[in-house]
């Protein structure tokens, strides 16, 4: 085989939650200019117009699918919805999440006034959405070419944030959040030994992507990570497509790190 069929997603059809956002937008653009069908999903309704006018414009390489994926019964209209557009699957991706800057209500503020509805909310969407929508896709998976999952996770669902980074700031890193990512690491390994051989299932763990933050914050960040910066967008989607191609066919169960060595 050669590295360019090693690596390519032409002809492949592959499922994205959380396409609206930064890093969904940016992976599907690349997916669908390597060739590949995207079935593009995000609660953001507005957003997907916009993503496929940018990504996919009048051609059926991109599909886009509006879903609240923390709630369940949205989650099987959407397996419902991926049916009626293909039989099968060769890839999904799980990125739909809460983020720090996430306007959740009771979310991104001081410890004692984190809710427990913003904390279920974030387990649902996080952690509870890939499990579930794992059990209702692994037909469609199956019937795929060398199916692969991967789930987007954080260095925060392993490693303990550094507070004085967010001294002075508005920002924040919720309790939910990290626990949300951390189960997201065992239910990555745990899918990987159920679903062998048929199904891959591993985790790109991103550290800090460059979005804007307060200078404070971004200086503060790179002193720390050897590599002097933070992560682009491209950084992070380079190894989710890597994850989804025959260029890492021996690869399940893996927690893929992708922070300039900021947790070394």
């Amino acid at each position: 085989m050669t590295k360019k069929a090693l690596f390519s997603l032409q002809g492949q059809t592959i499922l994205v939650t959380g396409a609206a956002g930064h890093l969904g937008q940016s992976l599907c653009r690349y997916l669908v200019l390597d060739g590949a069908k995207v079935i593009a999903v995000d609660i953001d309704a507005g957003g997907l117009q916009k993503l496929q006018q940018v990504a996919g414009g009048a051609s059926s390489s991109l599909v886009v699918v509006a879903a609240d994926l923390g709630n369940e019964r949205e989650r099987v209209r959407l397996a419902e919805a991926v049916r009626t557009v293909s039989g099968h699957l060769d890839g999904a991706v799980f990125a739909a999440a809460f983020v720090g800057t996430s306007n959740l209500a009771g979310w991104a503020v001081d410890f004692q006034e984190q809710t427990l509805a913003s904390w279920r909310a974030a387990l649902e969407l996080n952690l509870t959405a890939p499990f579930h929508l794992t059990q209702l896709l692994a037909g469609l998976l199956r019937s795929g070419t060398h199916p692969s999952i991967v789930n987007v996770g954080s260095i925060y669902g392993s490693n303990a944030p550094d507070w004085s980074f967010y001294e002075g700031l508005s920002m924040a890193n919720p309790a939910g959040y990290a626990a949300s990512k951390g189960g997201l690491i065992q239910l990555t390994r745990w899918l990987a030994s159920v679903l062998a051989p048929d199904i891959r299932v591993n985790m790109v763990s991103p550290g800090g992507i460059a979005r804007s933050q307060p200078a404070a914050f971004v200086d503060r960040y790179i002193r720390r990570t050897p590599m002097r910066r933070m992560a682009t967008e491209q950084d992070v989607v380079s190894q989710i497509a890597n994850l989804l191609s025959q260029g890492s066919a021996y690869m399940t169960g893996q927690v893929i790190t992708v922070d300039g060595g900021f947790t070394l």
